[in-house]
């Protein structure tokens, strides 16, 4: 028997989220002026307190030991995905991209004194850090090409090198920095490292907020002059900056899916509000056919993004191989967030196109969801690459679909 419930425990926290949300979170987050950054971090933190002390939902990713609530990738997709319904929800959890995938890479990969400097204020969230990998020169799909150097000069290594795009980089306290050390490695895959870089540090200048299509979001350029860093500090082995990347990046897609999914619920609530209340040509919009296929549609998609959520969620939590069943949902998912949201402004029409909704500003903010953490074009390569193998390997394609019993 497939049983697609949650055990009552998780139910319970997913529903207590879900109750966070529309009691504190969301009306919390609507009567901050908009654009008054300084209003929202500080009720960020006010509703943190609220959080871990009142709701006890403080950390839900990461172990007890650790403050957390020991919750697993499956019931994270619960949780995420009713958190990512509000723009600051993540981070009233203590549960946000980037600080969520690196406290899972310092928690498998630290040492315990690393842990217990980064990881621990990190957890208690009194910092936030950064993850610097990708590079303005070079593809940021292929990190094989990364240009940042690290040279070993007695106890410390001496960095130079230029980083962008990278999240979370103004007000940080720590960055991991990824940077290539070897210069004749055995595969192309093990040509870096990974570095704690404590911050602010000599060396390491943040250029600019780079400015996107939303605005600005801390998405940092950094120049990297003859940074030197602790040999203390290397975050793993020598050259396994890229097996620890991917180590934290496949989980993080996966994170990012379950927040979208929220995003892409809340799109469809929005959608099929407005057409049941908007008349025209004689009948509401719900009653029309041609908006009843954008509903049908969206509708369909978003079941279907759960499904594969949840199923490569079950797969990382019962330790079986994910790294296809991830790709598969963070190519979908992001499609899918697009095209809701899209449909939602249609049904909406000029209002929709407005800022009188959310909807504008989803519309932007879904569009990096396409190439961050692995353009589309990387994802679907790779799909396919991975089913053509599963063919020539076992006469079947199934493997590459999931493996499922049917």
């Amino acid at each position: 028997m497939i049983d697609f419930t949650f055990p009552p425990e998780v139910d319970d926290v997913r529903l207590r989220v879900r109750r966070f949300m529309d009691e504190e979170v969301r009306p919390a987050h609507d009567a901050v002026p908009h654009g008054d950054r300084r209003a929202l971090v500080a009720e960020i933190v006010r509703l943190r307190g609220r959080a871990r002390d009142h709701w006890n939902l403080w950390l839900p990713h990461m172990p007890a030991e650790w403050g957390g609530m020991g919750l697993g990738p499956t019931a994270m997709a619960a949780v995420s995905a009713e958190a990512g319904k509000v723009p600051i929800g993540p981070y009233v959890l203590n549960a946000q991209a980037p600080d969520e995938g690196n406290q899972h890479t310092l928690l498998h990969w630290g040492t315990e004194e690393q842990k217990e400097r980064y990881l621990r204020p990190s957890c208690e969230g009194r910092v936030r850090s950064c993850f610097a990998m990708t590079e303005p020169e070079v593809a940021g799909s292929d990190p094989t090409l990364i240009r940042t150097r690290a040279e070993r000069d007695g106890d410390e290594w001496v960095v130079n090198g230029h980083k962008w795009f990278i999240s979370g980089a103004r007000g940080a306290s720590f960055a991991l920095l990824v940077a290539r050390t070897e210069d004749d490695p055995d595969v192309p895959q093990a040509a870096n490292s990974c570095f704690i870089v404590d911050l602010p540090s000599d060396g390491w200048e943040v250029v600019r907020d780079i400015e996107t299509m939303s605005g600005s979001h801390n998405h940092c350029e950094i120049r990297i002059t003859d940074l030197r860093v602790p040999a203390a500090n290397m975050l793993g082995g020598r050259g396994q900056g890229h097996l620890l990347g991917q180590y934290r990046l496949g989980p993080a897609r996966l994170a990012h899916c379950m927040r979208w999914i929220g995003q892409a619920e809340s799109a469809l609530d929005m959608m099929v509000a407005r057409s049941l209340e908007r008349y025209s040509h004689g009948s509401v919009l719900a009653e029309k056919q041609g908006i009843q296929w954008l509903i049908a549609d969206s509708a369909v998609e978003l079941y279907q993004c759960k499904l594969m959520v949840l199923h490569a969620a079950y797969r990382i939590e019962h330790g079986l191989d994910f790294v296809a069943e991830v790709s598969m949902a963070k190519h979908f998912v992001a499609n899918s967030l697009w095209r809701i949201v899209d449909r939602a402004i249609q049904v909406h029409g000029a209002l929709g196109y407005s800022t009188d909704t959310p909807l504008a500003s989803m519309l932007r903010q879904a569009r990096w969801s396409r190439f961050a953490d692995g353009a589309d074009e990387i994802h679907q390569m790779r799909i396919a690459q991975r089913t053509i193998a599963a063919f020539r390997d076992h006469g079947t394609t199934r493997t590459a679909t999931g493996s499922l019993p049917l």
